[in-house]
């Protein structure tokens, strides 16, 4: 008796198991997918920056690859400044200005109509405004 018991649990681990297996491969296959969709889908931000005595404006213009951004930049840019652009899949939208008086200056990023990222004086030069790419979440 104790075996045919033995034999009975066994047999269900094992059918468990197999399930358990099965389910996390279908749930690895939709986050490889959604992953792929997020690495090849792209889309717009704008960046604006206002202040007075900016020197220079960095910001991901969308060239390069998710990991490695081309950084395009801006001298002595007139503020306001406005500049939209298309980025892909991962790429996180920064910009980073660089000013004399930082005491009024501020960096946003705006994705459909709504700032995702924004950073004013000190914290503006320190790191800028760098945000998650929306097409991740």
């Amino acid at each position: 008796m104790k075996r045919t018991v033995r034999t009975a649990v066994s047999a269900l681990t094992v059918a468990g198991l197999a399930l358990g297996l099965g389910a996390c491969s279908e749930a690895a296959e939709k986050a490889a997918d959604q992953v792929d969709k997020s690495v090849n889908e792209s889309y717009e931000v704008t960046y604006e920056v206002t202040g007075k005595a900016v020197e220079s404006i960095d910001y991901h213009a969308g060239d390069g690859t998710a990991m490695a951004p081309k950084v395009e930049t801006e001298k002595k840019p007139a503020t306001p400044w406005k500049k939209t652009v298309k980025l892909k899949g991962i790429m996180p939208p920064a910009v980073m200005p660089i000013s004399l008086d930082p005491s009024d200056l501020t960096c946003k990023v705006i994705y459909q109509g709504k700032v995702i990222k924004e950073a004013k004086a000190e914290q503006a030069m320190a790191g800028g405004c760098v945000a998650v790419s929306p097409v991740v979440g």
